[in-house]
């Protein structure tokens, strides 16, 4: 009871009572390092898909054609706001806060590049990596179902029953490969490089 009556004298008195009723809160500023959820700028989308091939959260966006023209969509429910399609987006399609002024004054570019790892004591070597590759079917239309290939354009093909990866650079990061291996023996790891102009060293 004690507690309850001391509480109830503190609620009164007329200092907390002029703080509680007339409390001011400092005005709201969006901070300079501030990403919202992307949003796009009405450029052209070209298609070439840099900004899913980037993006970290699986699903948070997808690029489809909407009344004629390509248009990236994004999905909130899985986008984590980190800005790498912003600043990947060779066309400048898409913003977020203060990204794209930010890039534009620092002259900065992004750069991303895709390593394919096989863990072989994992990989059967069903071909169905090979054949799924989108730059696969490309270079070598007529790559048999098991992967093979006498093309050495290719980016992977079966090869004296392995596994063998031949131009690596090639990769644009779709991770096709990683989505159609049935035993999980394919990881595409993505490593992305900002690079500013008259500054060999790039920040990875």
């Amino acid at each position: 009871m004690r507690s309850i009556l001391f509480y109830l004298r503190e609620f009164i008195r007329q200092e907390w009572m002029r703080k509680f009723i007339f409390v001011r809160t400092a005005p709201l500023l969006t901070p300079a390092y501030f990403r919202d959820f992307p949003v796009r700028t009405g450029r052209e989308c070209t298609h070439c898909l840099s900004c899913m091939m980037i993006c970290p959260a699986p699903g948070a966006i997808e690029v489809v054609r909407e009344k004629g023209e390509w248009a990236p969509i994004i999905h909130k429910g899985h986008c984590i706001r980190c800005g790498l399609c912003v600043e990947a987006c060779p066309e400048g399609v898409l913003t977020s806060g203060f990204v794209l002024e930010r890039h534009a004054e620092q002259k900065t570019s992004i750069r991303a590049e895709y390593h394919i790892q096989i863990d072989h004591e994992r990989c059967m070597r069903c071909g169905n990596c090979c054949v799924a590759c989108p730059v696969n079917k490309e270079v070598d239309p007529q790559m048999g179902a098991g992967g093979y290939s006498s093309n050495d354009e290719v980016i992977m093909r079966i090869e004296g029953g392995r596994q063998r990866v031949i131009h690596e650079e090639r990769c644009t990061g779709c991770k096709t490969c990683e989505e159609t291996c049935p035993n999980m023996a394919i990881r595409v790891a993505r490593v992305v490089e900002v690079q500013q102009e008259g500054n060999d060293e790039a920040r990875v």
